[in-house]
């Protein structure tokens, strides 16, 4: 019994470490421009399937391939393959906010909601137009060996994912708060017209928000892509879970959205060792009931307007 727990907190970390990426990029844009990319888990999806190109491209296979067989990428190829998800991943970020948040963003409602809704299903669109429904089973940078290590048995991807995502969560809290780049994204998410008075270019700072949130979903999809194999359809339960890790850290609060990312995928991985069929109910009933009693999740503050 304590082997299978042990093998659930590892698994349900490593997993949670996905969910906690995406959530921070839920922070980082509704911090700084308030509004929120509703095709994220479409941008977790894309990332995946672009690494996946890219190795496939790496082998001398056609992009449309749909199994990788004997062939497994080299170390350059997976590194190249990175680059190439966060860059294109980081690009559509840029796009989206140049055409689907700013255009709208300073109009009374919420048309941005639907704009970026409908970015999500042109990004599914066009991956089904090349790639197809079928989903590809991806080689792991490490290889898929299970280790055990007192008798629990571990993939070189879950440890993978779980490091990558811990030090890029660490440089993500030290740049904010540290660097002078930090210190405006922080100036704009205060006050964007006291940070413009001071010299800060509001609208680099917004649209860097939408590339970093962008390139984060992307890094997800890559490092999920071994575990849970690359599809289309991948990133609707990150992107969602994702979302709701926020809302339980508190979106305006980045080290709240880590938290609760691993919350919820170590909660989730637990549930699974009971009843796989009510892992969804637990997470979501622990979302109502921290919002019930904590609108703005456990660790954000209180937002107040001045009129």
């Amino acid at each position: 019994m304590e082997i299978a727990l042990l093998q659930a907190l590892i698994s349900g970390a490593a997993v949670g470490s996905a969910y906690a990426l995406v959530a921070l990029g839920f922070s980082v844009t509704f911090t700084t421009t308030k509004t929120l990319n509703f095709s994220h888990g479409e941008f977790v999806s894309a990332g995946a399937f672009v690494g996946m190109t890219i190795l496939f491209l790496a082998l001398g296979k056609p992009l449309t391939s749909t199994s990788f067989g004997e062939f497994v990428p080299g170390a350059g190829s997976q590194a190249l393959a990175l680059v190439a998800a966060l860059v294109v991943m980081g690009l559509a970020g840029w796009l989206l906010y140049v055409l689907g948040v700013r255009p709208f963003a300073s109009k009374p409602g919420m048309s941005w909601v639907m704009s970026t809704l409908g970015f999500g299903v042109i990004l599914q669109s066009i991956g089904l137009a090349i790639w197809g429904p079928k989903p590809v089973v991806v080689p792991g940078p490490l290889g898929d060996e299970v280790m055990r290590i007192f008798g629990v048995g571990i993939r070189p991807q879950e440890v993978l994912m779980l490091f990558v995502s811990v030090v890029i969560m660490i440089a993500f809290d030290h740049v904010m708060r540290k660097t002078m780049i930090g210190k405006a994204m922080r100036a704009v998410a205060q006050n964007s017209s006291a940070a413009s008075l001071m010299g800060i270019n509001v609208n680099m700072m917004m649209i860097g928000a939408f590339v970093i949130s962008s390139a984060l979903a992307g890094l997800s999809g890559f490092l999920l892509a071994p575990i849970a194999q690359a599809s289309l359809f991948m990133g609707l339960a990150v992107g969602l879970k994702g979302f709701s890790a926020a809302m339980v850290g508190g979106l305006n609060n980045a080290r709240g959205c880590v938290a609760g990312g691993f919350v919820l995928g170590v909660l989730e991985s637990m549930v699974n060792l009971w009843s796989a069929q009510w892992r969804d109910v637990a997470i979501f009933a622990l979302v109502i009931l921290v919002l019930a009693f904590r609108p703005t999740g456990l660790f954000g503050s209180k937002m107040v307007e001045k009129v």
